[in-house]
């Protein structure tokens, strides 16, 4: 989908050669958690730049192959394959392609309080930079939330809104390139996987750390950086979740699934209700629909 540069914004760049944008709401109500204003896929011409003292929105963007720099408020960086970046009101920034090999990048812009605090978990609060060395997931990310705001249906900007809200915690998740933070991060998905294949076994915190060969006071950290959550929380999560599959299989009671999981009924009902939000009882009497 092309754009006519006349009907651009003010704020998009007439400086690309190939684009695919969409345009939901230039107005967004402050009052919404998280809504996309606009979004789009852009190939940029050799003379592409852009230099800004503002911004109306929340902006992330992702660079998928080809050279640029980029300065903003704190720094200085080249732009490559997996260079992601964001900026907002009040943050002075500017954009360069490199003519030899121009750019080819995404955008979303955004407002509400929630996409902020999803910025500060993936630590691209406005102003920063990060790269990271597989932007495929991120990538796909984005082509689900532009298919979403190309929808014409009257669902469109919830719809697109959900799936920016997935692309900010996909982003969350990504380890950065370089440094002590992605091999963590790899040691982090290594005990995570871990939990996830032997929930069963597994009752303590302790015992993660032992079967993940790391301590219990660095597995706490890996999952307070990365998971914003205790093992051990994880590891409820899974025996949970385990759990809803047996009730909703048939054929068990509540009892029978909690002596299945070691676990005393009333310890198990509570803990049922903390991570599925209703008791294994009112689960069995939705699943089968009664009131």
């Amino acid at each position: 989908m092309s754009q006519n540069t006349l009907d651009l914004p003010y704020f998009v760049s007439p400086q690309v050669r190939e684009a695919r944008r969409f345009y939901l709401n230039l107005n967004p109500p402050a009052s919404h958690p998280l809504t996309a204003a606009c979004g789009g896929w852009e190939r940029c011409a050799p003379d592409f730049h852009i230099e800004r003292a503002d911004f109306p929105f929340l902006c992330v963007e992702l660079v998928a192959s080809g050279k640029g720099r980029l300065q903003l408020e704190d720094g200085e960086w080249p732009l490559h394959r997996g260079s992601v970046f964001s900026y907002g009101p009040g943050v002075p920034h500017r954009i360069e392609a490199d003519p030899s090999d121009p750019p080819v990048k995404y955008f979303l812009d955004f407002t509400g309080r929630a996409g902020l605090e999803l910025l500060r978990s993936a630590d691209l609060l406005p102003g920063s930079c990060r790269v990271l060395p597989e932007p495929g997931d991120l990538e796909q990310a984005f082509e689900q939330v532009i298919a979403s705001g190309l929808r014409t249906g009257p669902q469109a900007e919830r719809i697109t809104a959900l799936h920016l809200e997935i692309l900010l915690l996909t982003l969350a998740e990504s380890p950065v390139a370089t440094g002590g933070r992605e091999q963590s991060y790899q040691t982090y998905l290594k005990c995570r996987d871990c939990i996830e294949r032997r929930f069963l076994e597994l009752h303590t915190a302790a015992e993660i750390a032992a079967a993940c060969h790391v301590s219990p006071a660095y597995l706490s950290r890996l999952f307070a950086l990365h998971g914003h959550e205790s093992p051990y929380h994880a590891l409820l999560r899974c025996r949970m979740r385990h759990a809803a599959t047996l009730l909703d299989s048939g054929g068990r009671i509540v009892r029978e699934v909690a002596e299945e999981l070691n676990l005393d009924p009333f310890h198990f009902s509570r803990v049922f209700k903390r991570v599925h939000g209703v008791s294994p009882a009112e689960f069995l009497r939705r699943r089968s629909g009664t009131s």
